[in-house]
Parts: structure tokens; sequence; C-alpha cells
């Protein structure tokens, strides 16, 4: 079974995803991981990376392609990034989404990157508000459009053991044999 993990900066899908993939038994790839591995490939540090793909819309695509790629050849996985839901498309099995009130996000980014949680919030706006951009022109995607999703989950209403809680139940009781039919992709344009 592949099944993606999708959700804003500071969410805790990334936290979530190993989890599952640890409960699961199933390998975890996550968005980050693509990313520092393009950035080792380049002799670039992920920072470096980033600054590049600021002005060069060939490392977003190429990272995008690696999920698709990824997604397509793999199954027994836990793929998360932001795009994961959108870039597996129907390959993937289950695509969730996590997030949280923007005040709840930006205090754990304040807090995981040593911030006030005013600059977080700040950065993390601006940041969504390009991205959103970015994948509309790239792909057709808008990523405010959660019909793709099977399970949408708040992660401010529990503690990070009772989201996973909550999505390993989700992922146990379901069964592929009454699956009336996942949600479809439609109108995304995987150019890379």
């Amino acid at each position: 079974m592949l099944i993606t993990v999708s959700g804003p900066a500071g969410s805790g899908k990334s936290t979530a995803a190993a989890a599952l993939a640890e409960v699961l038994g199933y390998e975890h790839v996550s968005g980050g991981d693509i990313f520092r591995s393009v950035a080792a490939e380049r002799d670039l540090t992920p920072l470096e990376l980033n600054r590049l793909a600021e002005e060069d819309d060939a490392i977003d695509r190429d990272l995008d392609r690696r999920q698709r790629e990824i997604a397509r050849e793999r199954d027994g996985l836990v793929l998360e990034s932001r795009l994961a839901g959108w870039m597996a498309g129907d390959y993937a099995d289950l695509r969730l989404w996590l997030d949280a009130p923007p005040a709840v996000r930006a205090a754990r980014i304040a807090e995981r990157e040593e911030k006030s949680i005013d600059l977080a919030r700040r950065e993390t706006e601006a940041r969504a508000e390009s991205e959103a951009l970015r994948y509309r022109e790239y792909y057709g995607i808008d990523i405010r459009d959660r019909s793709i999703y099977d399970l949408a989950l708040n992660t401010a209403r529990l503690d990070p053991d009772g989201v996973v809680g909550v999505i390993a139940a989700f992922v146990e009781v379901y069964d592929p044999e009454h699956d009336e039919g996942k949600a479809p992709i439609e109108g995304v344009r995987y150019q890379f």
C-alpha cells in the first residue's frame, strides 16, 4: 500500500508520517529526504539548493518528478510532502491531509527553528502564497483543494501519538474490497 501524507508547514506531517511508517512497518520517504539527496548530487547544501530553486523552476520540477516516480514504483511506503497526494495521484492507495490552525503551526515552527512566532507566521504565510502560485503555474494544482484526500485531520486537537493512532486506525479499517472509489486527480499537468 502507498499512503501519502500532505499538509502545510508546521502541520506535523513529517512527525506523523515517520511514526505511521514505523507502526505499519513501511518505508518512509519525505520530500525533505528527496531535497537533501538532490542537494548532495549537486554538491550543494540544502540552503544553497533552496536559494537556487527560487530562480530555477527545474529544481522544483525535478523534486516533484522524483516523488511521482517513487509513487509509481514503490509499495509499502508512506510518502510525505506538501504535494505528495497530488504527485502520487492515482498511484496512492490512501491520501491524507494534516493541518492545524495558522497560529498553532507558527508556534510549532518558531519553536523548531528558534525564532519568534510573529516571524515564523510571516515567513510561513509568504512561503505558502509563493508555493500556491507555483503549484498552480507549474501543474494546475490548487493546493487549497482538499477533495482528493481520503482523510483530513486537525493535528492541533491531539498529541502526536493521538494523530498517529487516528491515522493508523483509519488505515487498519480500510478494506480495498469495499472501496467504492477514491477521488480522481483531474486537470493536473505532470510536466517535469
